[in-house]
């Protein structure tokens, strides 16, 4: 069962794709993907985890950007969200998907190497026929 902040968060996620794609024209945002929000228990902030498309410097150039856009986005957010209080947004790097990319190139170059390795040896089963 979801709970509250879990909802929330979703909700807020949901709300700020739509509003940076179509209100947010600074072009310092560039091409984001906001892969999930945490919102904590009290409700007082959010944490907005996104990724982007582009080198360091473009990566830098977008937390720039979002930094800029977070009380234009919290003042919309207000207006679309039904809650007392909106959450204080806090932008962040999701350096997972970028572990997770190096994870899968370290496998397939273990993988490439035990092909290899296997080829060296020939498909000989060892017996002497």
């Amino acid at each position: 069962m979801s709970t509250r902040p879990e909802r929330v968060g979703d909700q807020i996620r949901s709300e700020l794709a739509q509003l940076l794609s179509r209100d947010v024209h600074d072009p310092g945002v560039g091409f984001l993907t906001l892969t999930h929000v945490r919102v904590t228990p009290d409700l007082q902030l959010a944490r907005v985890y996104y990724t982007s498309l582009g080198d360091d410097k473009a990566r830098q150039e977008s937390a720039r950007a979002l930094k800029r856009a977070a009380p234009f986005l919290r003042r919309q957010l207000g207006q679309r969200i039904r809650l007392r209080r909106v959450p204080e947004l806090e932008f962040l790097y999701d350096e997972s998907i970028a572990q997770h990319d190096r994870i899968e190139q370290i496998l397939q170059e273990l993988k490439a190497e035990d092909t290899a390795r296997h080829d060296d040896t020939g498909d000989d089963d060892g017996s002497d026929a």
